[in-house]
């Protein structure tokens, strides 16, 4: 007999999302996530009431939370085989992470700490509050999706959450920590220029000319309520300047700030953006571009072939069309440098490579770690003498890159990091 097509989820509709098919965005409520968020902690929480020997009957009001917030695209996310609804095939999720629970008493001084999340920076921490079909450069549906977030975690910071755990009611305090952001994103929440700016940085008000100048000698200047008194000036021009007066005045903010974002660097995005530069040196290396004026394209792409051609004979790298994190982790090691030093033709150019490579490695675990005074506190006390050195290097033996330009990410490693931990 002709069947036809089996519909093989009848009978299973009820078990399916009751969003329509072509909902752009799922959320939780902020408030109830955050319930739930802490109900899954509740042994964790007794557990600790219990390890600090406080009564459990007295403690009931007096609980303070740290929430880390965190938001990033989710690059292609397109349907493999068509059919669903038109939708960008681009996601953002917004989510965030439950790092502390703290308790302050009346008789013993200042905080208790009764819960720290052991792996804060990994994804299993990590619980998604909103997932959206939406190009994260699509700044208008972007914010229009995460105003609500944005209104509710307000509400939020003024009011006291009070929640049954281990059968008493309990007083919650909730504080928002905006860290778990990458600077493009960080941009677009604080109304910055995009990352090609001359204000090349999120965290201070530098030009790029100037941090490639001064690599090492700035502290952090920029937060968010500056940045809305910023963008009040650039929309209302009160002193009638010219377009590069103002941009100047407000460096950079022009856009209205959205969401409160804190102080940080993105350890990724970092290792990828110096391996890069790195790459780019090691290539110049070979080519001696330090005593050439204008290189031709042929020559370059020669030297970058000789470079992909030593690095797979000897790491067995492959060349890689953009540089992504295991690609960074390979290639900055002494191991690459060494690699590298048998195609620079002068000893006294390798040994600035081995060198520069060598106070790199110094600096790195500094930014890598989950909590640097704890894990690398040698490091963390030598960054500010190896990041002067790592810059003096720089802006002696290899000026003919950093004349007048430095990345991003660069001056934020040389100049920015101490403070960041400290913060």
């Amino acid at each position: 007999c002709n069947v036809g097509i089996i519909n093989g989820l009848s009978g299973w509709m009820s078990s399916l999302d009751d969003a329509p098919a072509d909902t752009i965005t799922r959320r939780f409520r902020y408030d109830v996530a955050l319930v739930s968020a802490l109900k899954d902690l509740e042994e964790d929480i007794m557990e600790g009431l219990r390890d600090s020997e406080l009564d459990d009957s007295v403690c009931t009001s007096g609980f303070s939370v740290m929430i880390k917030e965190s938001c990033d695209g989710m690059g292609d996310v397109s349907e493999k085989h068509g059919g669903g609804p038109a939708v960008p095939e681009k996601a953002v999720r917004f989510s965030f992470t439950v790092m502390s629970v703290t308790l302050v008493t009346d008789d013993k001084e200042g905080e208790v700490t009764i819960f720290t999340e052991p792996k804060p920076n990994s994804e299993l921490s990590c619980k998604p509050l909103c997932l959206t079909f939406v190009d994260e450069s699509d700044h208008e549906t972007l914010t229009a999706i995460l105003a609500p977030i944005v209104a509710e975690r307000n509400a939020m910071k003024e009011s006291r959450l009070i929640l049954s755990i281990g059968g008493l009611p309990r007083s919650f305090r909730f504080h928002f920590r905006g860290t778990g952001y990458d600077e493009k994103m960080v941009r677009e929440m604080e109304g910055l220029e995009a990352s090609g700016s001359t204000y090349v940085c999120t965290l201070c008000d530098t030009t790029r000319s100037e941090a490639s100048k001064n690599m090492v000698l700035h502290s952090i200047t920029r937060n968010h309520d500056e940045n809305l008194e910023r963008y009040e000036i650039w929309r209302k021009n009160p002193y009638s300047e010219s377009v590069d007066e103002l941009r100047d005045r407000v460096k950079g903010v022009s856009a209205k700030p959205f969401m409160e974002t804190q102080p940080t660097l993105d350890a990724l995005h970092c290792d990828i953006g110096n391996a890069t530069e790195f790459y780019k040196i090691f290539q110049d290396e070979i080519g001696e571009v330090y005593t050439k004026v204008n290189p031709s394209r042929e020559e370059r792409r020669s030297w970058r072939t000789a470079l992909d051609k030593q690095l797979r004979k000897k790491l067995r790298l492959k060349p890689v069309m953009r540089m992504n994190g295991n690609y960074a982790r390979r290639l900055m090691t002494q191991e690459a440098a060494e690699a590298v030093c048998e195609l620079v033709p002068t000893e006294e150019r390798r040994e600035a490579l081995r060198e520069l490579m060598r106070l790199y490695l110094q600096m790195k675990p500094v930014w890598r770690a989950t909590c640097p005074a704890k894990e690398c506190p040698d490091q963390l006390c030598r960054y500010s003498f190896n990041s002067q050195r790592f810059a003096d290097l720089l802006s002696s033996t290899f000026k003919y890159r950093y004349n007048g330009k430095i990345t991003n990410y660069l001056h934020k490693t040389l100049a920015h990091v101490p403070e960041i931990i400290e913060r």
